[in-house]
């Protein structure tokens, strides 16, 4: 059975496509119906500014009583103090009862983020590795120790102690699928150190293919994929009978959010925009693909409506 989150605009209290009370209402919704099982916010500091994700969370580790709650993706890893991160990850675990899940992104490498907090671009995937790698150590282990390329610490223990020993870890990859030298490294990230996949506007069939490729990189490094290894794919909608505006108010959407100018082909890899049979069909090629968890992002500025067509005309075709 495939899980179905909801991913929060936190960026929109910047753009005006929703608000920190309309944030809580949708939790709140998500949290009462059981066809839902997780809440996710997006995360950024200078390049694409918006509530703070870790703030966020926290709020609504503490409004909530069921659901999972994740940042969808954290794109900041490579940038923040791994220590502080897995204390203030440990802390939101124990405001939840341990209902969080981590998702480890390396950004983009044209990202304000690296130029403000001082750290190479060129750097990112190493640093995005090692946060993994301290996060999960010191949610797991007391008096830890580790020495790697841009950290290095001894009998170190986080306390209070993360309820999840450890935190799960998704890694985010999404390589061009024409550079054969990102491509294996990303994957094979994934298939050395993720819990779990996270991956953003691909295609149904580059997932499959991608996802044959992490489980080979496993079998190679020896390592058996857990059985609820979590497959996610990061998909939006934008529900409206008629298609033109159902695409109009996407491109806005994805436009204000990005600070792009997305064409039709552009707007057509993120969303699923017109009728909600179109959203239907689009989601069952992820989950025909491998898609373990499909996380819904809303491509409009009433977000409360669009919730409510998904959940009254997207998710009952999937029960």
């Amino acid at each position: 059975m495939t899980d179905f989150g909801l991913t929060l605009t936190n960026r929109g209290v910047v753009t005006g496509d929703s608000s920190l009370e309309e944030m809580y209402e949708l939790t709140a919704r998500v949290d009462a119906d059981e066809r839902w099982t997780s809440v996710w916010v997006g995360d950024s500091i200078a390049a694409k500014p918006r509530l703070d994700a870790l703030s966020l969370m926290s709020a609504l580790a503490a409004r909530t009583e069921r659901v999972r709650i994740g940042p969808g993706c954290f794109a900041t890893t490579p940038v923040r103090p791994p220590i502080l991160l897995a204390y203030q990850l440990a802390a939101i675990d124990v405001i939840s009862n341990g209902r969080l899940t981590f998702a480890a992104c390396m950004g983009a490498p044209d990202a304000s983020e690296f130029e403000h907090f001082c750290v190479p671009p060129v750097t990112r995937s190493g640093r995005m590795e090692e946060a993994i790698e301290i996060i999960r150590l010191l949610t797991s282990e007391d008096h830890a120790s580790y020495h790697g390329t841009y950290h290095d610490f001894d009998d170190l223990t986080i306390e209070p102690r993360s309820v999840q020993r450890p935190i799960p870890i998704l890694v985010v990859s999404n390589p061009n699928p024409n550079d054969a030298r990102n491509r294996e490294r990303g994957l094979s990230r994934v298939a050395r150190l993720g819990d779990g996949w996270m991956s953003t506007r691909l295609t149904p069939e580059l997932l499959r293919e991608y996802l044959a490729d992490i489980r080979r990189y496993a079998d190679e490094a020896g390592r058996e994929l857990p059985d609820d290894f979590d497959v996610i794919a990061f998909h939006s909608v934008m529900i409206d009978d008629d298609r033109d505006a159902a695409y109009a108010e996407a491109k806005r959407f994805l436009d204000d959010y990005y600070m792009l100018d997305h064409s039709e082909p552009a707007v057509r890899r993120w969303c699923s925009y017109g009728p909600a049979e179109r959203a239907v069909e689009d989601i069952q090629q992820y989950i025909d693909a491998g898609a373990t968890t499909v996380l819904l992002r809303i491509c409009s500025g009433d977000q409360t409506t669009q919730f409510q067509r998904i959940s009254e005309d997207v998710l009952p075709a999937f029960a």
